[in-house]
């Protein structure tokens, strides 16, 4: 079944404005106009993103819905996916969260706006932990995008993280998937967007 509803989730310090955010909307927007596309902002809580969109995607039809994540958002899409049963797209997923991020508790700045700031609590890693979501079920439901060449997350971690589901591996590439546009075709080919 083609999918109608399609949500997009940032990675920590990141934003909607994120490059590859505003790349798949444009491309959503462009040769998928009938799909209904949400990338909210993400509170730096855990447990508060997940309740945002929990309530925003409530309506949803669970058989035609998708879900792509990027590094912290790959984790939330991980979560969403085994939730709502839907197909999901992660891009450099981050797989450990709150061992990750334990570091960064503190005052932290918004990677595309310097001047706003943000405060990640110390609390928020229980919140992280409490989201793992275990193995995946129905791994055919995921695609990961993962780069050997990613300077924050290992990608052996990442990849064994999905055993089953279809991962493209990237020899080099980079966190943020600098070459993202050479792979979006694999990324909609996944999605399977009306």
């Amino acid at each position: 079944m083609a999918t109608t509803h399609l949500l997009y989730l940032h990675g920590f310090r990141s934003s909607p404005q994120s490059t590859k955010a505003r790349r798949m909307a444009a491309v959503v927007a462009q040769r998928h106009p009938a799909v209904h596309w949400w990338c909210p902002q993400l509170p730096p809580s855990p447990r508060a993103a997940m309740e945002l969109v929990t309530q925003g995607i409530s309506d949803w039809p669970r058989d035609r819905m998708a879900v792509v994540g990027s590094s912290l958002g790959g984790f939330y899409a991980t979560w969403v996916a085994q939730q709502a049963g839907c197909r999901a797209v992660l891009l450099n997923p981050a797989v450990h969260a709150a061992r990750d991020l334990a570091k960064y508790v503190g005052e932290q700045q918004a990677w595309h706006d310097p001047a706003q700031h943000f405060f990640f609590a110390p609390g928020y890693v229980d919140e992280l932990r409490a989201l793992e979501a275990g193995p995946v079920t129905d791994p055919d439901r995921y695609f990961a995008l993962i780069a050997k060449g990613d300077e924050l997350l290992d990608w052996r971690e990442m990849t064994a993280r999905y055993p089953g589901a279809r991962i493209k591996l990237l020899e080099g590439s980079d966190h943020a998937l600098s070459d993202f546009d050479a792979h979006l075709d694999d990324v909609l080919r996944h999605l399977q967007l009306a």
